[in-house]
């Protein structure tokens, strides 16, 4: 990629204000994915910084801000729960990789210029999964707002654990983590580009926690190490690589769809367009380097991109300074980032997932399509107490099928075999009267639309319906596309009418639907002079062949 298309100094001012806007919001969500996701504060951090750095440097979204998400979150707590209750001792460095793995599907992606298909999914689909790690993300921060350890289990295990959970409540911290939401949830909305909410939270959270609660024992992150991480190395197990390549295909596509999405909305804004596989490419490369320094995986930031692009970053630089000043934080609030209480950061967290769910679709989703309200339940069901896998997999099939099934029922419409001139079907005069001369004795095949595989029933039903005729007209002269299963449906038919020793005329087959028949030998199956360039012309040698004079 040329980097001078993204990475200039003509817009320096914005660009150190949206870089340094955008680090004051990264520094709370990174820590507070961190600990959520279980691979500690530090995790996060890094997770921000790296992902963020070489996505700015690599992608293809000039303004594009990329950090640990919300969902992102969600997929690697579940892969750090699975790989270390599997194996404790390399868990953990086996989440990391899962990291790597994910970076490289993204770079592959991106080179087999896969971009433009990755955000090709129904909005039912992609509301239900995004709202299901909402849920999920909320269901997991109950127990830290209550003070306490999640179980072991994931949804199910903690939805076990609530009696206990909430038999052990500890006052303090829940309050602190309501504080926080609260803050969050009512800060003035025309000061949070200015001020970060989140660290607004943070910080009034942590000196609440050391004046009012001095004398309670409250859980903190603890002490955050600042030195130069230590290079992870790609760790596997025969054992677990299913697992682990699942994972690392669900953060992969996942990353994908999240960070296109978010590129979509910083054109909307600057007037740009981004480049989608270099995004992937770059997207990868930042998860890749991630990994291996042990942090979160990330992808494009709504939030983050939005606040960027507000406060005047245009370019690469943006993201740049971003990582510049976040690192400079880093360093400098580590010792003062170890006081900050679990319960703050759990209700960050929780807004976050609040502001996931898609609730405008959801309230009214029923009103929508019924249909699309249930396959978007249904996703959000498998997501939260199945599988996020099997949740997209399953939805997009649903979803595809039913969609195919109606297009199949609107293109059937379009299928016809008239015998006299149908006011349903557009002909001009002297073709009608070509028709009507037939008495009868001449069928005229309609073919219009594409014609997908969908449609090939109703072709074989009209072919069925078909009477005694003595010459048929197969008309192609509105099909641009012809799918295989109708070509091999229409040459069955063509090879039963001629079998029959009818005149088969073919009109107007030209550019893919005429490459298709005749790499199929359809066309070898009729004499040439019978293949006609118009339906006019093929109805008129039609009334011919069959011997009736023209009443035209």
């Amino acid at each position: 990629m040329n980097l001078t298309n993204t990475l200039h100094f003509r817009n320096l001012r914005g660009d150190i204000f949206g870089g340094i806007a955008a680090a004051l919001f990264a520094l709370p969500m990174a820590l507070a994915f961190g600990v959520a996701s279980g691979a500690g504060a530090a995790a996060g951090l890094w997770g921000a910084l790296s992902v963020g750095l070489f996505a700015a440097l690599f992608g293809g979204t000039p303004a594009l801000i990329s950090e640990p998400t919300g969902p992102m979150t969600v997929v690697m707590t579940a892969a750090i729960a699975n790989l270390t209750a599997a194996d404790p001792e390399n868990g953990l460095a086996m989440a990391f990789t899962v990291v790597m793995m994910a970076g490289v599907f993204q770079i592959v992606f991106g080179a087999l210029r896969l971009g433009k298909y990755v955000t090709m999914m129904p909005y039912t689909v992609v509301s239900g999964f995004m709202s299901g790690i909402g849920i999920i993300l909320l269901i997991f921060q109950l127990a830290p707002m209550l003070g306490q350890a999640s179980p072991q289990g994931g949804v199910i295990g903690i939805f076990r654990g609530m009696p206990a959970l909430l038999a052990n409540t500890q006052p303090a911290e829940t309050l602190l983590g309501m504080v926080a939401v609260a803050i969050i949830w009512f800060f003035p909305s025309k000061f949070k580009y200015v001020v970060p909410p989140q660290l607004v939270a943070l910080v009034a959270g942590t000196i609440l926690s050391l004046t009012l609660f001095s004398d309670v024992d409250i859980r903190r992150i603890g002490e955050i190490s600042v030195s130069l991480p230590t290079l992870q190395l790609p760790t596997l197990s025969a054992e677990r690589l299913q697992l682990m390549l699942v994972d690392a295909a669900v953060l992969g596509v996942l990353g994908c769809i999240d960070a296109l999405l978010t590129s979509a909305i910083a054109d909307s804004l600057t007037r740009t367009e981004h480049n989608s596989d270099q995004e992937l490419i770059g997207q990868g490369l930042g998860n890749l380097v991630s990994g291996l320094l042990g942090g979160l995986p990330g992808a494009g930031a709504t939030l983050g991109t939005v606040v960027n692009i507000q406060a005047g970053g245009r370019t690469a630089l943006s993201g740049l300074i971003r990582a510049g000043v976040l690192l400079v934080a880093m360093l400098g609030v580590a010792t003062l980032a170890a006081m900050i209480p679990l319960a703050v950061l759990s209700g960050i967290a929780l807004v976050v997932g609040i502001k996931i769910v898609d609730w405008g679709f959801l309230k009214r989703a029923h009103r929508v399509s019924l249909q699309g309200a249930l396959i978007t339940y249904g996703v959000i069901a498998l997501t939260v107490l199945v599988d996020l896998f099997a949740a997209v997999g399953i939805g997009v099939l649903v979803a595809n099928i039913l969609t195919i099934d109606r297009l199949s029922a609107l293109q059937s419409q379009n299928v016809r075999a008239i015998t006299d001139a149908d006011d349903a079907v557009l002909l001009t005069y002297e073709e009608k009267q070509w028709l009507d001369a037939a008495n009868g004795r001449l069928l005229l095949f309609q073919l219009s639309g594409p014609m997908i595989f969908g449609v090939a029933k109703a072709i074989a039903r009209e072919h069925n319906a078909i009477g005694d005729c003595d010459a048929i007209v197969f008309d192609f002269s509105n099909v641009p596309h012809l799918g295989v299963t109708v070509s091999l449906v229409l040459e069955n038919a063509i090879k039963e009418a001629t079998d029959r020793e009818r005149y088969v005329f073919i009109a107007g087959a030209k550019g893919q639907a005429e490459r298709r028949l005749k790499k199929l030998g359809v066309f070898e199956l009729i004499p040439p002079h019978q293949l006609c360039a118009s339906r006019a012309e093929a109805l008129k040698l039609a009334v011919a062949a069959i011997s009736i004079p023209a009443k035209v």
